[in-house]
């Protein structure tokens, strides 16, 4: 690949003819429409936050360095940006009056109402660009390998620039279009963020059984998502028919798992709703993330509650009053090897040796508290949590 360094380009060249439409990917252009500064193997813009987008503008007229930007030569008329998208949109939605920054006196002011000197400032700072020339391979690793610094790109991020094509464009517009009326719905159910391209990732996830980079290589290059909405829709429909009630806790689950493991069983709403209520009030329940796996799966395997165990100071008293009896009648301590016919029969166990078990089981009410608690050895705890 071959580089050539210009430092000829000014912000305000750059930003000459820079449209920008605030639904992501849609119209970034600069250089008279001769730049694209949003090709579609990049992230969206992510610095529109009030202070990385302003601390690009406050670079500038104080006069600091803004780092390497680098152009790829689509002819000899084109160009696109392959690195600096963040910086470059930066300056066009500055200087088209999208956000304010503070001048001295701490006052906001847009582009517009700055002083004419502050104004030429930006606008005639020279940029330091690279402008690079090689095949769709070579540009693709070159991408891959200056987005390590500033802001990396996250995996998906990275995949996009890989896979990009029609699929990827399409799969963007649906899923990381923060404009989608659709976003807060499905935020209820998928963690992240739609900018950073983690609705996408999680609908990839789902649909192709965690094997992402796969399904991308192969749909690359259809022009149409249809597989990929319907099962992303199907599992977030199936969630919200079955969980009435949205719960913070249902966020960043793995619902793509659930989904296939228990969408055919028949659930009902109602009784699903006063379960997870019942839950929620158990004081005994430590990790309220598990409960709707665990009411998926018949509200059997409790490990998924990580149910409040019983504390060292009850389990070395409960674990004195059976031993003292033990030695008095001259049998083990464990009740379970009392009951049984070997030579644990009257084996006395270490604490150490022993866990504390639900006399009544927490399934069907019993508490943790010191009256339902005793101390078997582990063996025989073991085996009894098994059954």
């Amino acid at each position: 690949m071959n580089t050539t360094l210009r430092t000829d380009i000014t912000v305000e060249q750059v930003c000459d003819g820079f449209v920008y439409n605030e639904l992501e990917g849609k119209g970034l252009f600069g250089l008279s429409g001769k730049l694209t500064i949003q090709p579609e193997y990049h992230r969206n813009y992510i610095y529109a936050d009030g202070k990385r987008d302003v601390a690009v503008i406050d670079s500038i007229l104080k006069g600091y360095p803004l780092g390497l930007i680098y152009f790829n030569k689509i002819d000899n008329e084109h160009l696109e940006v392959l690195d600096g998208q963040q910086r470059i949109t930066s300056f066009g939605r500055y200087v088209t009056n999208k956000f304010a920054v503070k001048d001295e006196n701490g006052l906001e002011q847009y582009f517009s109402g700055l002083a004419k000197e502050n104004q030429r400032k930006i606008l005639d700072t020279k940029i330091l660009i690279y402008e690079c020339e090689g095949s769709e391979p070579e540009i693709k690793q070159w991408f891959q390998k200056i987005n390590i610094v500033g802001v990396p790109l996250n995996n998906q991020e990275m995949l996009n620039a890989i896979f990009s094509g029609p699929f990827v464009t399409l799969g963007k517009e649906e899923f990381s279009n923060s404009q989608n009326a659709n976003i807060q719905k499905w935020s209820a159910y998928v963690s992240g963020s739609a900018n950073r391209q983690q609705f996408l990732e999680c609908a990839l996830n789902w649909v192709s059984k965690g094997r992402i980079d796969d399904y991308m290589s192969k749909h690359r290059l259809d022009t149409n998502i249809n597989e990929l909405k319907v099962y992303f829709n199907s599992v977030i429909d199936w969630v919200s028919s079955i969980f009435t009630d949205v719960e913070d806790e249902m966020c960043g689950l793995e619902w793509g798992r659930l989904y296939e493991e228990y969408h055919k069983i028949a659930y009902n709403p109602r009784m699903i709703s006063l379960e997870v209520q019942k839950l929620y009030a158990d004081s005994y329940v430590k990790n309220r993330k598990g409960i709707f796996e665990y009411i998926l799966g018949g509200s059997i395997d409790s490990k998924l509650l990580d149910i409040r165990v019983f504390d060292e100071a009850t389990k070395k008293s409960v674990y004195a009053q059976q031993t003292q009896l033990a030695e008095k009648n001259k049998e083990s301590n464990c009740p379970l090897c009392v009951l049984g016919h070997d030579s644990n029969k009257t084996k006395v166990w270490k604490i150490t040796e022993m866990d504390a078990d639900h006399v009544s089981a927490w399934s069907k009410g019993g508490a943790t508290d010191i009256h339902n608690c005793q101390m078997l050895c582990k063996t025989h705890n073991r085996a009894k949590g098994n059954r």
